[in-house]
């Protein structure tokens, strides 16, 4: 059985891979387990927009008690598989919510910077860094940063330096990666892996995005897709009730998977 350090260092080495990391985000332990049982799973991770919806919260609003204890439930539910949390801006006190979440068994998480000053940035980081270090883990941060997704009507040259000059100090900080969520196209995205490094670039899919293909082709270490796989599910929940309301039946192509 893996070590939660075995697990870190599993997913530092997935990241650094030529191939890129596709992890497809889970809101609870049966969409954990269905996404765990797919042989192509390499890492989980979590979507807290997701688990915030799945308890009635507001992306940002949920205690951090009630994620941290649906994120415990996702690590028990994956065996071997190393995950890492989505844990919004730290909650307040970054070190000590990583503290606690390694006592969950992640290993890894996002934590976004929502353009506060540099400097208090950086801080996070560092505190992310030294409780990993405090508690014997190789802690995996994929150091969020919004200067493109919270850049206002400013120039995209503006946000895309901006996004160059915070990622390269999250990683001198220790930070592992750099999450620049937005829709990126093929030259934003050189830009970004060009200045902040290759294989340490990671990005999100959302609609209008290039492919995980292509994104790898152009040196980027990861893809996530927050909150849409739930909005999937869901949708595809929504649909088939429409469907029953309607007079049909459940799908004969329907699988049992918990």
């Amino acid at each position: 059985m893996s070590t939660q350090v075995d697990k870190a260092q599993s997913l530092e080495r997935l990241h650094a891979a030529p191939e890129i990391l596709r992890v497809v985000n889970v809101w609870d332990a049966v969409s954990a387990r269905t996404i765990a049982a797919l042989p192509e799973t390499r890492a989980i991770a979590t979507a807290g927009h997701s688990i915030a919806a799945t308890y009635g919260y507001r992306d940002g609003e949920i205690p951090i008690e009630t994620m941290l204890d649906m994120v415990g439930r996702i690590v028990e539910a994956v065996g071997d598989l190393p995950v890492t949390a989505d844990l919004d801006d730290g909650h307040g006190d970054a070190g000590e919510t990583i503290r606690r979440a390694i006592g969950k068994g992640v290993v890894g998480a996002n934590v976004e910077d929502r353009l506060r000053p540099l400097a208090e940035s950086v801080a996070t980081v560092e505190a992310i860094v030294a409780a990993g270090e405090a508690e014997g883990v190789p802690f995996v941060l994929n150091a969020r940063t919004d200067a493109i997704v919270r850049g206002g009507g400013r120039p995209v040259e503006e946000s895309i330096a901006d996004a160059i000059e915070r990622g390269r100090a999250y990683l001198a900080a220790g930070a592992s990666l750099v999450f620049v969520p937005g829709i990126l196209d093929a030259d934003v995205t050189r830009q970004l892996v060009d200045g902040i490094g290759e294989r340490k670039v990671s990005v999100i899919g959302l609609p209008g995005s290039l492919t995980s293909t292509e994104y790898e082709a152009l040196g980027v270490a990861r893809i996530s897709y927050g909150p849409l796989p739930q909005r999937v599910a869901l949708t595809a929940l929504q649909d088939v009730a429409a469907e029953i309301y309607a007079g049909g039946v459940i799908p004969a192509s329907t699988r049992s998977l918990n």
